[in-house]
Parts: C-alpha cells; structure tokens; sequence
C-alpha cells in the first residue's frame, strides 16, 4: 500500500497562468515583415522592391527595430553568400518564375499584383527561416542584408562582431536546430502553431 505522504510529494504546486504568462512577448524575440511592395521602372528596367522591418531585443543585432528596402535579387544574394561562406543549411528562395518573363504574354506577368503577393510571402517565411538560425546571426552578409540601408555587395565576408556581454548567447556546436533551446522565437515558428503569419503592420 502506497504512502498518502508520499503521493502528495509528486504533486507540484504551479501558478496560475495569467494574461500577461501567456500572451506577453518571449523575453527574447526576433520578428521580421516584408510588406508594401513597390513596383518601379520600365521595360527591361522595371522590378518590385519589398520594406523588410525587423524587430528584435537580441544584442547580437545593433539596431532592434531597423527598416531597409530590398528587392529580389538582394534576397538571392544573401542565399548565395550565406551557402558560399557559411555551414548552415539555407532554406529555398520563392521561384523565379522564369515562364512569367516571357516576352508578349497577355498579363503583366511577374508584375501580376497576385504574383507579387504571393512572392512577398514566400520571401517573408524565407527570412525569418534564415535570421532565427544562431550561426546564420553570426553572418556580416545577414546584418548588412538587415540593418544596412544599402548592400555593399564588396563587403568582405566574415563573422559580426559581438560585444562582450553576449558570451551567453553565442551559438551552440552544430546540431539539429530547435528554436526553443536558444530561448527565442520567430515569426516562422509561430506560424507553424497558429497555421499563418501574424498581420503585418499597417
């Protein structure tokens, strides 16, 4: 027969979750929207630029709300040098939709207003992906593609610099990735809960 006292041992005596427990921020955040595209130029000349905001409290960063314009060909960037310089697993950028650059089609193409939504939001998974990996954090190519209002595509590649108060944040040893070990969350993860991106700002 089992001690009475003893089962009330195992009984933990929890708080009650509040308001604030279960919907406040995480102590640690980093949320990035790609919104308002802008198509400009003609003919040959013409591409769409997107406004990637990013909002953070990690110090890694030295800007924690920073706002850039950046258009396809910058996100293509970043992938390539991210894969040329670092050992991380880079996830896949939208298509490019070569068929839609065809010359005489009957629609505007990559210009379509549904195709330009639908890249936007492709590009929005695929950066907040890549910017909630630790060792991509490391990456000058990732703070330039984020904070800096143009790429010095000269840049020389190489690791960000950190202050001396963020020992406790530096990234693990490679291992399988799970965004909770490293005490933070991204848009990414929470649309992976809830089934969709939170709304962007207005």
């Amino acid at each position: 027969m089992s001690d009475p006292t003893v089962a009330d041992t195992r009984r933990l005596n929890s708080k009650p979750q509040d308001l604030t427990d279960a919907y406040g921020p995480p102590s640690n955040f980093l949320e990035i929207d790609v919104y308002d595209p802008q198509t400009i130029g003609v003919g040959r000349n013409r591409f769409t630029t997107y406004e990637v905001r990013m909002r953070t409290n990690l110090p890694i960063f030295k800007l924690k709300d920073s706002v850039v314009r950046r258009r396809y060909s910058d996100f293509e960037w970043l992938k390539n040098e991210l894969e040329r310089d670092s050992k991380i697993v880079v996830p896949p950028l939208p298509g490019k939709a070569l068929k839609r650059q065809l010359p005489f089609r009957g629609d505007e193409g990559i210009f379509e207003e549904s195709f330009i939504e639908e890249r936007r939001v492709g590009l929005e998974q695929f950066i907040n992906r890549l910017a909630g990996h630790p060792l991509a954090q490391n990456e000058r190519c990732l703070h330039m593609f984020l904070q800096d209002e143009s790429i010095d595509r000269n840049y020389i590649p190489g690791k960000q610099p950190r202050d001396e108060n963020d020992d406790l944040l530096s990234p693990a040893p490679p291992r399988p990735y799970t965004p909770w070990l490293f005490g933070f969350i991204t848009r990414a993860h929470i649309a992976s809960f809830t089934g969709g991106l939170p709304s962007h700002p207005p």
